[in-house]
């Protein structure tokens, strides 16, 4: 019972949101599922090549592509940010940073608003190594921003 008032009090806040974000949120919805599969399924060095060109971070495009755009573009950048943060939250699967990210960045791409997507490791004294991935566009931070701790060593532009 707990479980339907839960679903039916999401689905009345989904229609109490504008029409403009409820399509933002379904887009992202799709792309995380789409995002999610095409990491389980394909291999990476395939999926790779879709992601763009693979840079380091000291790379001019990467410099490039950080600095502030159009006003459209940055609000684009923050719209889009919000529909995929939220949406990952409300999915039945987890969509973890890298998900995220290529779902974030092909949204971007659809409207050409130019991005980074950022690999990072961290070393912690005892514990594996920790991966994480985060994008960039237009001097906003769209997800997945890490903590100081984590290196950037590889960009996808």
């Amino acid at each position: 019972m707990a479980r339907l008032r839960s679903t039916r009090h999401r689905l009345r806040r989904l229609a109490d949101i504008g029409r403009r974000q409820r399509a933002l949120l379904i887009e992202a919805a799709l792309w995380l599922l789409l995002a999610r599969l095409a990491l389980a399924l394909v291999p990476f060095a395939r999926l790779a090549r879709r992601l763009g060109t693979f840079v380091p971070p000291s790379d001019p495009q990467v410099a490039e592509r950080r600095l502030g755009g159009s006003d459209e573009h940055v609000r684009l950048a923050e719209e889009i940010s919000w529909a995929v943060t939220r949406a990952a939250r409300h999915v039945p699967y987890r969509a973890a940073c890298l998900p995220q990210a290529m779902a974030a960045r092909m949204m971007l791409k659809r409207r050409r608003v130019p991005s980074v997507l950022h690999f990072g490791a961290a070393m912690d004294a005892g514990h594996p190594l920790d991966t994480h991935a985060w994008l960039e566009a237009v001097g906003v931070e769209v997800t997945g921003f890490p903590a100081s701790d984590f290196a950037d060593i590889a960009c996808f532009v």
